[in-house]
């Protein structure tokens, strides 16, 4: 495994993969600020031994990739995610994305249909609405996360003040591993400007609901039961609006990815990667 660079007109996308054809493809999206290795490697390794051929990828404005020079949308972004395919010689994957990340992957299967063979959106919606997230909870994220840490282990005890804030009540945290993460990715964490670029492309895309009643690809949306940010009903409000579209909570999760999860994570994922098509066929590569 080395992290590789592609472009996409005059923005650089860092992406990794793990495994290797004739593993189905599949492209993991993080969300907003988050950096490709918030998709665990573990996890990622899971995946491929369940068959599938795995790349992860860094957002514009987010861990390697390129700082944005200028405003841009989620459709920009989506297009992100096609040059990664072409980086790895993919006409198609799965994809599967969290929080923004889901958002992402919601418009590349509705406007590259022929691209996405089945579509996981998970702790996502349809819209880019702060209504969702309490505001008591938006204040205290706030309050972390305004000012650049200091160095490494202070963005490692960032990442870990955060989750606890958003992430799972009934299932473990991996705290080690958070500050692992944070740490490693201090040197090329998203700031205060690229987050606000991140938001904003959220908040010009409005709602899409009715783009997404365009999308053909099997689809699941997974929501956690105790997620502040994403709450079960913005699951409901994006599987409603995507025909055939199946919706799953999971007790106890937050906004995030605990490990204790990732089995039946994985068996959902899988599930719907073996779908049948509408127009018949079935979503396998």
């Amino acid at each position: 495994m080395s992290i590789r660079l592609t472009r996409n007109g005059d923005v650089e996308i860092a992406y990794e993969a793990f495994g290797s054809a004739p593993g189905r493809p599949l492209l993991l999206i993080h969300g907003a600020g988050a950096p490709m290795q918030g998709w665990a490697d573990e996890f990622c390794a899971a995946l491929v031994d369940r068959g599938f051929h795995v790349a992860r990828c860094d957002n514009r404005d987010a861990g390697r990739s390129s700082r944005a020079t200028k405003p841009y949308t989620l459709a920009d972004m989506a297009t992100d995610g096609l040059a990664v395919l072409d980086a790895v010689d993919w006409p198609a994957a799965h994809v599967v994305g969290v929080s923004l990340g889901g958002m992402i992957g919601q418009v590349m299967a509705a406007r590259h249909p022929d691209r996405v063979l089945s579509l996981t959106s998970m702790c996502s919606a349809p819209d880019a609405s702060l209504r969702r997230t309490g505001i008591g909870t938006m204040l205290r994220i706030a309050a972390l996360t305004w000012r650049k840490p200091s160095g490494p282990r202070a963005a490692g005890e960032r990442l870990v003040e955060v989750h606890r804030l958003i992430g799972s009540t009934g299932h473990p945290r991996d705290e080690d591993w958070m500050r692992r993460v944070g740490s490693e990715g201090h040197a090329h964490r998203t700031d205060l400007a690229a987050a606000r670029r991140q938001a904003a492309a959220a908040r010009a895309s409005g709602d899409r609901r009715a783009e997404l009643a365009t999308i053909t690809a099997p689809t699941l949306v997974l929501s956690g039961e105790a997620d502040p940010v994403q709450p079960p009903r913005a699951g409901k409000a994006t599987a409603d609006a995507i025909p055939e579209a199946r919706f799953t909570t999971y007790p106890g999760m937050g906004h995030d990815l605990p490990p204790a999860l990732w089995p039946a994570i994985i068996d959902d994922i899988d599930a719907i990667a073996t779908t049948p098509h509408r127009g018949g066929g079935t979503s396998t590569a």
